[in-house]
């Protein structure tokens, strides 16, 4: 082609033209593609738990867990409405379940964690094994276990629902199977089974738990709480992110979820950790204290209970206003396994 012709509408008939078997040019979409540095289509939110509960008891009056399932409302982030989603790759819910309430049996390729946020006398059942739930407990659903849930108690139970079925839809690979011919499944297991041969720092010499999952389903709060007192005791808190630890599988030492990464966090009254940012958006919900968390140029005060998401590479801090325990959960486990994740602890801002 001689120099200086326009080339624009040849170049539009050959896209044109090319369209029609289904190819298109690379090199005009290449830079949204592969850009520089991770652009997130979420924003930051805070969901106040005084706000949603009210709606939460009103579902439990229109509508049966029979009718429903699973009685969850949607943790939806602003930027995705209708594809519920809590960031791209998780889902995020809040389920309730009344007194003498039962959800049936179901087992689905994507994993679950339930983080319980109030009430007591419920449990989740897996694979035959019952965990009472507390508040501020961390319950795992393995992929492919049949779960259900029941209140045995005298009040609403409520829990967080986090779920990877994003990434498994991404792939393809869902698949769900329901109970149809029982309500509940009786426990096969006693209380507290998985936590008694795991949860010692020991483990029986054959034990045969090939999944990638923790073998302990069921991590109670008041252990976690109590890791973190001590540790407080002990250490200086990290200028980044206080007192902090990881929910781990404990015969491997890894994650305790392969796709999800769970942890819970204490910052003393008056500690404001330095800001950070990493790849892996992530849910963050107060267990105690109260504080506020800035995101971007976002600030959102929180009390117990309440819900705050923050975007991939969204630079962030957290100060506590009184002595808080906060529980987090993201996509980090499934991003290190694939060798993407990273994170950028930030120098102080100059006053």
């Amino acid at each position: 082609m001689q120099e200086g012709t326009n080339r624009a509408p040849v170049q539009e008939e050959f896209f044109r033209r090319i369209g029609e078997d289904s190819l298109a040019p690379l090199w005009k979409v290449l830079a949204g593609l592969v850009t520089d540095e991770p652009k997130t289509t979420i924003r930051g939110h805070r969901w106040t738990y005084d706000e949603v509960r009210p709606y939460l008891l009103e579902a439990a009056e229109l509508v049966t867990t029979k009718e429903a399932e699973r009685r969850v409302l949607v943790l939806e982030n602003p930027n995705l409405p209708g594809q519920s989603r809590i960031t791209r790759s998780l889902f995020g819910g809040l389920q309730i379940i009344m007194p003498n309430e039962v959800a049936p049996p179901h087992r689905h390729v994507a994993a679950a964690l339930r983080f319980v946020i109030e009430g007591e006398g419920a449990y989740t059942s897996v694979d035959g094994e019952r965990a009472w739930m507390k508040p501020g407990d961390f319950i795992i659903t393995p992929s492919w276990t049949w779960h259900d849930h029941g209140n045995h108690g005298s009040g609403p139970v409520v829990w967080l629902d986090g779920l990877d079925m994003h990434m498994v839809n991404l792939y393809e690979t869902s698949f769900r199977e329901a109970d149809e011919e029982s309500e509940l499944h009786e426990p096969s297991k006693p209380d507290g089974d998985s936590l008694a041969r795991f949860g010692s720092n020991v483990a029986p010499i054959e034990h045969g738990h090939t999944a990638k999952t923790s073998p302990i389903f069921s991590y109670p709060y008041d252990k976690t709480k109590e890791a973190l007192l001590k540790l407080r005791r002990s250490d200086e808190p990290d200028p980044h992110f206080g007192f902090k630890v990881k929910y781990i599988n404990p015969l491997d030492g890894g994650w305790a979820m392969p796709t999800i990464a769970t942890c819970m966090q204490h910052l003393p009254a008056g500690f404001k950790t330095e800001r950070y940012r990493a790849t892996d958006s992530t849910v963050f919900v107060a267990v105690e204290g109260k504080g506020r968390t800035t995101v971007g140029d976002q600030v959102f005060e929180w009390g117990p209970r309440d819900i705050v998401v923050v975007p991939s590479w969204v630079p962030y801090q957290i100060e506590a206003d009184s002595d808080a325990f906060i529980f987090s959960y993201s996509d980090r486990a499934a991003q290190e396994k694939l060798g993407f994740w990273r994170e950028q602890k930030l120098k102080p801002t100059v006053q």
